[in-house]
């Protein structure tokens, strides 16, 4: 399956273009020549300034979508310029790049420099904290320090959402409304992973165990609609936490969407079939 940037860093796209406006204007245009006269012959144009040019390759990779080039371009400008205002936007790239490429692992060292950059970077928290939250496995033998990380970049970007103000003016009030909804859903679910990677580590039946994973994966579910597999997670959830009329009704309130993601459909589809069977083991307990 094709990768591509990670929802979070399309902001930061849609940020460049006034950045490199910034970096330099055009020279003013040659005054018009007196009738009758020879008009004067056109400046030179300027040179473009080292940091724009740099900052104008790294758009020019991030249009190409290749990861490779994304990660050269955005070294090439943080190296070349160490004290760049862009070393947050150039690492946000770059760690979306690896992301591309599937190296979870180069993937989290560029989200870590992003935060170095910005310890209030939306992204860099986010996207930190929920790769750490989905490469922890319950038998890990560091799981419960990286969880414990994990846990808290996401509640930091919950916290920075809060008070957070628009990344570029051009963005609208209700776009940018939206995007911190989005946000706030991605981090309550990779919050709901961290809870339920705790649950299947605790060896013991308690349903009541998974009320941390469901409470997050719900808040997630509602504040953004538009992601099935959140939905589909509160339904595994319920389905551990053996709520099966619960996780029944939400998948077929899934399978009901003719646009039901084809990737989700499968485990949707699964899923509905375990906890038919579960309903139909023991009637007298649903």
């Amino acid at each position: 399956m094709k990768r591509t940037i990670p929802t979070g860093v399309l902001v930061l796209a849609a940020c460049i273009p006034v950045l490199i406006a910034q970096q330099g204007q055009p020279a003013p245009a040659g005054q018009a020549a007196p009738a009758g006269q020879a008009a004067p012959a056109a400046p030179a144009a300027p040179a473009v300034p080292p940091e724009q040019a740099a900052l104008m390759a790294l758009q020019t990779a991030y249009n190409s979508q290749k990861p490779d080039d994304i990660i050269k371009a955005a070294e090439d400008l943080v190296n070349n310029f160490p004290s760049t205002r862009f070393k947050e936007t150039a690492l946000s790239f770059e760690a979306a790049a690896y992301q591309m490429k599937g190296d979870n692992a180069g993937a989290q060292v560029a989200w870590g420099r992003v935060i170095e950059a910005n310890p209030n970077s939306i992204s860099g928290n986010l996207k930190l904290g929920g790769l750490i939250a989905q490469t922890t496995r319950d038998k890990d033998l560091d799981r419960d320090d990286q969880l414990a990380k994990s846990e808290k970049y996401l509640k930091n970007v919950i916290e920075i959402l809060k008070t957070s103000a628009k990344p570029n003016p051009q963005v609208s009030d209700q776009d940018w409304e939206t995007a911190k909804k989005r946000f706030d859903a991605e981090a309550h679910n990779d919050l709901g992973m961290v809870a339920l990677t705790r649950a299947m580590a605790n060896k013991d039946t308690d349903p009541q165990k998974y009320t941390p994973a469901i409470n997050e994966f719900q808040i997630a579910s509602t504040e953004d609609a538009t992601q099935a597999t959140y939905s589909a997670r509160l339904a595994a959830v319920y389905q551990n936490a053996g709520k099966s009329t619960e996780a029944l009704a939400i998948c077929d309130k899934l399978l009901a969407d003719p646009g039901l993601n084809p990737g989700v459909k499968p485990f949707v589809e699964n899923l509905k079939n375990t906890a038919t069977k579960s309903l139909a083991a023991a009637p007298a307990k649903q």
